[in-house]
């Protein structure tokens, strides 16, 4: 059976509707920004995320446009606005140099796709900052665009370097944040920036995060089951020890699960484990009991004789784990969606194995399925944060049926560990 620890504190709610929290509300957004500036022939400055994946074999074709079609609704209202607007984005880590082309590159193989995207002319500038950009900003005319090039071409970029915060300040007068993925650091194009802007406000993609994933955790509609995955205890520790304080069930899978196995006793074969993370583990089920929070482990796993797409598959109940798990059992699956089923906002960060592997995908494909039909069949509240579970949504083609699938990594992660975001922070208070 489905191991459990204490009893679930379940507050049935009938209520279906989301409500912004406080956290997401007491920032500028980008509509509040426009009520109190006629933006028409105004500079806006636009941080977005430009990081999309290219070709291997020519390093310039975008093999995938998921982020340029992010930005593409603040963009579009800003135009339609008639305001001047200007993108910026990093690209890659090429710290501090000045690379030609591919992912660390310049963002030349972003512009015709912005283009199709925003139906009308990206004018691309060789540089960030300094004189010449400068006077490519002045004479913009108003609804047109200007995407500056790589921001992390200066090495002071990720340490927000007020020279280039500076720089980038002088080619406007307001600022939209809409890079929700690098919202958690404090960089130049970011946080620093902010301090030359008359105003600074968030765009709806920011607006839309910090409305469903601190919203999700601060005022749910409950029962609240947080579902958390991956490979490592240590990554997660932060967020499952916030999780633990505010959902009604955490749900554990892909390879920490051994972990906590160990620190129960438990035989785990060959399976992946972090002997420095067992008696942690041990503390968060027993933190978890205390709060009377129902903390879920699998009760059967799929273990494979080697780490292989090809590897022989065997079902295991944890007391008999033999070689290594890769997958939670076709028993946790069904245990997992009866709690599924009984709750009303469900937030999911990591997979349930290793799905990249055909063979070991079941469970989080599985998982996908139950959280798309929840969406769609009752209209739970169901929130993807981040990472490869965003990739495992998307490839099991079902993103469009959860209610929010996040665009940030390790955003999503910080915020819901409920840390202050600098590139939030810095924004105009409403």
């Amino acid at each position: 059976m489905m191991r459990a620890f204490a009893s679930p504190l379940l507050r049935i709610s009938k209520q279906r509707s989301f409500h912004s929290t406080p956290a997401a509300l007491e920032k500028l957004n980008i509509e509040g920004l426009a009520s109190k500036v006629d933006l028409s022939g105004q500079n806006v400055l636009m941080r977005v995320d430009l990081n999309v994946p290219l070709d291997k074999s020519d390093e310039v074709t975008v093999t995938d446009d998921t982020r340029l079609r992010a930005i593409v609704p603040s963009a579009k209202y800003l135009l339609d606005k008639n305001a001047k607007l200007i993108l910026c984005s990093h690209f890659g880590r090429p710290k501090g140099e000045i690379i030609e082309k591919g992912k660390n590159g310049r963002l030349t193989p972003a512009v015709s796709h912005l283009e199709t995207l925003l139906g009308t002319k990206v004018v691309k500038a060789d540089d960030c900052m300094g004189p010449e950009v400068e006077k490519m900003a002045a004479d913009m005319e108003p609804g047109t665009v200007l995407l500056l090039e790589n921001t992390r071409f200066y090495a002071g970029e990720t340490k927000n370097d007020p020279e280039l915060s500076a720089g980038l300040g002088a080619l406007a007068d307001y600022f939209v944040m809409d890079a929700f993925g690098t919202a958690h650091r404090a960089h130049s194009s970011t946080a620093g920036v902010t301090e030359h802007m008359k105003m600074s406000a968030a765009g709806y993609l920011l607006d839309k995060e910090l409305k469903y994933l601190k919203g999700a955790v601060d005022s749910p509609t409950r029962p609240l089951c947080a579902i958390v995955g991956g490979a490592k205890v240590s990554t997660k520790i932060p967020v499952i020890e916030s999780l633990i304080e505010k959902c009604d069930t955490v749900l554990i899978g892909g390879g920490m699960i051994f972990t906590f196995y160990k620190a129960m006793g438990y035989d785990v074969g060959e399976s992946l484990i972090e002997e420095d993370m067992v008696e942690l583990a041990g503390k968060l089920m027993k933190q978890a009991e205390e709060k009377g929070v129902k903390m879920l482990l699998p009760s059967d796993v799929v273990c494979a004789d080697k780490f292989d797409k090809d590897a022989e598959a065997t079902t295991c109940a944890i007391d008999s784990i033999k070689g290594m798990g890769l997958d939670i059992g076709p028993q946790s699956i069904a245990e997992f969606k009866a709690v599924i089923d009984a709750s009303e906002t469900i937030v999911w960060n990591g997979p349930m194995g290793v799905f990249e592997f055909p063979k070991f995908a079941v469970g989080t494909f599985a998982v996908a399925d139950m959280l798309a039909d929840a969406t769609s069949s009752r209209g739970a509240i169901t929130i993807i944060g981040g990472g490869d579970s965003v990739a495992a949504v998307n490839t099991a083609g079902l993103g469009p049926k959860m209610s929010h699938i996040s665009t940030g990594g390790g955003a999503s992660l910080e915020l819901l560990e409920g840390k202050v975001l600098p590139g939030v922070a810095a924004l105009t208070d409403a």
